[in-house]
């Protein structure tokens, strides 16, 4: 389980494939204090880390993950947020987050406010693919308060200290990212669908 406060972030140095999965290896100042089998979120995917080597490790993904996230688009110098799994007792500062992507959505629009910067994205329409306004949605990892809500989209206010401190600076109009709808509403959607 993951809050979606993102502890650093990490620079992609080396993207292989074998078979139908992808080995990424990352450097990240983190990176020390990881070890094998312990799950890492990247851009809100858990992964696996398989191993580690000073600055560096290395995580795969597979052909599920890949097809259903943007892992499959990632490439070497690319930045991505990263967060360590929630240990029991400590605060959550966030939500809870699963690190298990629904979809992704597309950038439609960034407006700088004098202070923060409202984003606007569009998602595919499902009845599970639920946001409300004020709810929690998770964004690239990111666990963010969802200002306006339609069946396809949704927009998000950032705050300076998130816009410097995760890849939200590096969007544009059209970029993909990554998206994990709030676990307690999609549970109500799913228990709402059975009964009608």
């Amino acid at each position: 389980m993951f809050t979606g406060i993102i502890e650093s972030m990490g620079t992609i140095l080396e993207v292989r494939t074998e078979g139908t999965n992808r080995h990424f290896t990352l450097n990240a100042e983190m990176a020390a204090e990881l070890k094998v089998d312990q799950s890492v979120a990247h851009d809100g995917v858990c992964l696996t880390v398989v191993s580690v080597e000073g600055q560096r490790y290395t995580v795969t993904a597979v052909e599920e993950t890949l097809s259903r996230t943007t892992l499959g688009t990632w490439e070497v110098d690319d930045v991505v947020n990263l967060e360590r799994c929630t240990r029991l007792g400590d605060r959550l500062d966030g939500h809870i987050v699963q690190g298990h992507v629904d979809t992704t959505a597309e950038v439609v629009g960034i407006d700088a406010r004098d202070g923060s910067w409202n984003v606007a994205f569009q998602h595919p329409r499902a009845p599970h693919h639920l946001t409300v306004n004020k709810g929690s949605i998770t964004v690239n990892g990111v666990s963010l308060t969802v200002v306006d809500s339609s069946a396809d989209g949704f927009s998000i206010t950032v705050i300076p200290y998130t816009w410097e401190h995760t890849g939200f600076h590096r969007l544009k109009s059209g970029d993909r990212v990554n998206l994990e709808f709030d676990v307690v509403g999609k549970y109500v959607a799913a228990l709402v669908a059975r009964q009608s």
